[in-house]
């Protein structure tokens, strides 16, 4: 994990452990809550264009990182909570989907790789 992710990661710890809100910070819950946040964020994009979703606001993008820093915040408690380092499973994932995706198969291509 990197300094400021675990930094970040020890912020909401202590942001937890003063509201005594630890023993609601099931993995379950936290993978809940994180759906949750990430349905708020996907609102902001309901029933617009391709080329109006690119073109929002200052408001609208500043009431958008509201809902990413949401969908942050409860992504690095759930991986404290499990002990996973989400940089490095990031890293692993995009080697992975390296595979699966070969430039020369999937560029400008949008199928999945079991389509290519």
């Amino acid at each position: 994990m990197t300094d400021s992710l675990r930094d970040l990661a020890l912020e909401l710890q202590s942001f937890a452990q003063e509201r005594d809100w630890q023993q609601f910070h099931s993995p379950k819950n936290l993978a809940s809550a994180l759906v949750v946040e990430a349905g708020e964020l996907l609102e902001h994009f309901q029933w617009l264009t391709e080329i109006q979703s690119r073109e929002v606001s200052a408001e609208k993008r500043e009431a958008i990182g509201n809902e990413i820093a949401d969908v942050l915040l409860y992504l690095v408690q759930l991986s404290t909570s499990l002990g996973i380092d989400p940089i490095a499973a990031a890293q692993t994932k995009l080697k992975a989907n390296a595979i699966k995706y070969p430039v020369e198969k999937s560029r400008g291509n949008s199928k999945k790789y079991d389509e290519l």
